[in-house]
C-alpha cells in the first residue's frame, strides 16, 4: 500500500467509519464519514455469497438505478480479477471496463469511478464496493489509497457468511454451524464450526423442522455415526443479508451421558417426554413392557424424579432426551 499522509481530518473520518459499521447507522453512516475525505457522490456494495458463489447488489445509494445483472458481469471482468489479486482499486475506464462502464453507469452521468474488492484483515473475500461521480477527478490523487486503507473495515458490511445471533446464546465450548430454510449453511459469528454437524446430511433438516415450529431453542443429545455422544442445542437466528433470513444455529459440544444414563435408558427418557405409555414405548424399542418399567426404575433413581411428569419437565429443561434426527 501507499504511504498516506493522515491529517486529524482523516483519522476522524476513518475511526467514525469503524464506529459506525459496528453499529449506530451501520452503511449510511460509515459512507457519511468517508465523503468527508473521498469526493463520492454514490456507492453500491455488493455481496459475494460463499454459500452459492455469487456476487449480487446489497445496498446502494445516489443511483437511479441498479442493474440486476451488473454484478455477476462485473466480478467476471479481467481487470477485477488482477484488481482482486493486488488488492487494490480499479478505476472507471480502465483497459477492459470500457463497456461495462458505457453500459451501465455513463447513461446516468457518472464521468468517475472507483471499484475497489474487499478483504476482511483475515484476508477473507466479501464483496466489493463501487464509488461514482461526476466530476472526473474526483477520485484522483490519495483517494484510491484511502480507500485501499479503509477497505477492510467496510468488507464487513458485506460478509454475508456469518449469521445473526444472540451472543449470550451459546455457553463456552460449543461449535455450531447455521441453516436457512432451504438448507444453506453458514458460519456463526466468533463461534468455531462444527465439522460433525456439517457432515451430517439430516442436520439441514432438522434445522428447517425447528424454523418451522415455534420453539424458540431446543436442547437434546445426539449420538453421531462413529457413536460418540453430543450435547446439541438449536436456536432461532438471522442468517444471510444483515441476518433478513430466517435461520436455526446448531451448535454441539462433546459429552458423556448425563447422570450415568445409559444409550437406552436416553430412548425411553425421550418416548417419555413424547407422552408415550409404557406399551408404547415397549413397542417403539422392541423391549418387552417389564424391561420399559425396569429402565424407567433406574432412570427416576438416578433422576431422582417420583412422577412421569417431573422426569418430562426435568428431561425437556436439561436436554436429557434424543434428538429425533
Amino acid at each position: 500500500m501507499d504511504q498516506i499522509t493522515l491529517s486529524p481530518r482523516h483519522l476522524h473520518a476513518f475511526t467514525e467509519v469503524g464506529f459506525q459499521v459496528a453499529g449506530r447507522s451501520g452503511v449510511s453512516g460509515a459512507m457519511r464519514a468517508l465523503r468527508e475525505i473521498v469526493a463520492l457522490e454514490a456507492y453500491e456494495f455488493v455481496a459475494y455469497d460463499p454459500a452459492t458463489g455469487r456476487h449480487r447488489s446489497l445496498v446502494s445509494d445516489g443511483y437511479a438505478r441498479v442493474d440486476g445483472d451488473a454484478a455477476e458481469e462485473y466480478v467476471r471482468l479481467d481487470p477485477y480479477r488482477r484488481a482482486m489479486d493486488t488488492r487494490t482499486p480499479l478505476v472507471m475506464g480502465a483497459p477492459g471496463t470500457e463497456r461495462y462502464f458505457r453500459r451501465h453507469l455513463e447513461p446516468y452521468g457518472w464521468r468517475a469511478g472507483l471499484t475497489t474488492p474487499l478483504f476482511l484483515a483475515e484476508g477473507r473475500y466479501t464483496g466489493l464496493l463501487h464509488l461514482n461521480a461526476r466530476d472526473p477527478s474526483a477520485f484522483l490523487g490519495q483517494a484510491g489509497t484511502l480507500i485501499s486503507a479503509v477497505s477492510p473495515t467496510l468488507a464487513h458490511v458485506t460478509d454475508l457468511s456469518r449469521c445473526v445471533i444472540d451472543p449470550v446464546g451459546l455457553p463456552p465450548g460449543f461449535q455450531a454451524v447455521a441453516f436457512d430454510r432451504v438448507g444453506t449453511r453458514r458460519d456463526v459469528a466468533d463461534t468455531p464450526s462444527s465439522e460433525t454437524v456439517a457432515a451430517e446430511p439430516a442436520m439441514a433438516e432438522l434445522a428447517r423442522e425447528f424454523i418451522d415450529s415455534r420453539e424458540l431453542n431446543r436442547r437434546g443429545l445426539w449420538q453421531d455415526g462413529t457413536g460418540r455422544w453430543h450435547e446439541v442445542r438449536l436456536l432461532r437466528a438471522g442468517v444471510g443479508p444483515h441476518g433478513a433470513l430466517q435461520g436455526a444455529v446448531i451448535a454441539e459440544r462433546p459429552c458423556s451421558l448425563p447422570y450415568e444414563l445409559t444409550a437406552r435408558e436416553v430412548d425411553v427418557i425421550t418416548h417419555v417426554a413424547l407422552g408415550d405409555s409404557n406399551p408404547q414405548i415397549a413397542a417403539a424399542l422392541v423391549l418387552s413392557i417389564r424391561t420399559v418399567t425396569t429402565h424407567l426404575e433406574h432412570i427416576f433413581a438416578k433422576l431422582g424424579c417420583e412422577s412421569r411428569t417431573r422426569l418430562t419437565t426435568k428431561a425437556l429443561a436439561e436436554g436429557l432426551c434424543r434428538l429425533l434426527i
